[in-house]
């Protein structure tokens, strides 16, 4: 059964309570309601009783990562999550940044300068989509830590072969070989394809590199994504894939791209710093043992069960039953551009500095009561608002203000229960 995360009136964190409990202390008007998610009563007492140590338990992935909560002297799986990360939308947004920057910079508009090119990043630096990931790993750390006696950190330290991924036989200097040992890129993929169009089978022509998936729909510039087509079958495959061309054995050739593999291997050691800096002594784990663990307890393969079976520490049976896995879905807190353009780059909006409206801001999630009038009932949801005081609330749209009663803050994350 889920437990439910305690603190006292000094917001110190006291032992987890079983849900019937904490209904008790809310009835008896001996604590009340401290945070939704994760859900966690204050007491109106100071509790003098030093609480039984949990291990807050992390599984990191590139899309997802597992966390866990779990008491090692039971084996009870105290608190479930599953956290969304939004990597994948940061690049494409940052994408579509540079794109509208350089179009700018080519039209004759005002002119808008390159950046230098002597700048340089800071030691430990990382891209935006893969900082975010650290980041929401850590701020769930910290939360956990602040509502939940954690005496110990247990993160699986996991390193792909990214070589090895792609071929299982790699062995010694092939390392550094590559498959294009001794060949141009064009030169490589001449000879590759036979020096005919991959699609037509046109020979004798001027011959085009092309994306056997496109770089809009997530391909990579790998040489496996790479084949060579004619000027017409080029224009006319366009954003489609082979596969949707009409091509999937030239599909089948193309290799996964490692983008999620190498999104961990570039933060491991720097969520590993980050965990580290918390005080709390961290334990680390590979993947297969985490594997091992997870086989030998007759477990499915989950994100928090993961985490739940990450280190040498996990329990010899861990105790799930009724645990209800929180899914948390990275938002992000809002957005810096002041001016929202086309599909052209020309200005098409410009926003206020102002975000706070009537006590609102969009982001948070509000009930609506609304007594009279088409929109009349009840709804919930997340609050849109605007300067007039006519707000949006969940689908429904132009509920006034003083209708509206805020459940929580907007704080950069979707949460829900499955």
């Amino acid at each position: 059964m889920s437990q439910v995360f305690v603190v006292d009136t000094n917001k110190q964190p006291c032992n987890p309570v079983h849900p019937a409990r904490a209904r008790h202390l809310l009835t008896t008007g001996q604590a009340a309601v401290w945070k939704r998610y994760p859900f966690t009563l204050i007491l109106h007492f100071a509790v003098d009783r030093k609480p039984d140590p949990l291990r807050c338990k992390i599984d990191p992935g590139s899309r997802t990562t597992g966390l866990a909560v779990v008491d090692d002297a039971t084996g009870q799986v105290v608190f479930a999550a599953e956290v969304q990360h939004r990597g994948g939308l940061i690049k494409a947004r940052m994408t579509d940044r540079r794109a509208v920057r350089r179009n700018r910079r080519t039209r004759k508009l005002r002119h808008r300068a390159p950046r230098f090119a002597n700048r340089r990043h800071k030691d430990g630096w990382l891209p935006p989509s893969l900082a975010s990931r650290v980041a929401n790993i850590g701020t769930w750390v910290h939360r956990l830590c602040k509502v939940a006696p954690v005496a110990a950190i247990s993160l699986e330290l996991v390193k792909f072969d990214t070589h090895q991924l792609q071929n299982a036989e790699i062995r010694g200097v092939e390392y550094q070989q590559g498959e294009l040992a001794g060949y141009e890129v064009r030169e490589y993929l001449l000879e590759k394809w036979g020096r005919q169009c991959a699609y037509c089978g046109i020979q004798n022509t001027p011959l085009e590199i092309e994306h056997i998936i496109p770089q809009s729909r997530g391909g990579t510039d790998r040489v496996s994504n790479l084949t060579l087509a004619c000027h017409a079958c080029n224009q006319r495959k366009g954003n489609l894939t082979a596969e949707e061309f009409g091509y999937p054995a030239i599909q089948q050739q193309a290799r996964q791209p490692l983008r999620d593999a190498a999104a961990v291997n570039s933060t491991r050691w720097v969520l590993y710093r980050r965990l580290c800096d918390s005080g709390l002594p961290v334990e680390t784990g590979s993947g297969g043992l985490t594997k091992f663990n997870r086989v030998t307890r007759g477990l499915p393969k989950t994100h928090w069960l993961d985490a739940a079976c990450v280190g040498v520490s996990t329990a010899a049976v861990l105790d799930r039953q009724g645990v209800r896995v929180l899914s948390i879905r990275a938002l992000g807190h809002g957005n810096r551009q002041m001016c929202r353009t086309d599909k052209y780059g020309f200005p098409r909006l410009h926003r206020t500095r102002r975000n706070l409206h009537f006590g609102f801001r969009t982001g948070d999630w509000g009930r609506a009561r609304v007594p009279t009038g088409k929109h009349q009932g009840t709804h919930i949801g997340r609050v849109a608002v605007r300067a007039s005081g006519r707000f949006r609330v969940g689908n429904v749209d132009g509920i006034a203000y003083r209708y509206i009663q805020r459940l929580w803050r907007a704080d950069g994350y979707a949460y829900q229960y499955v």
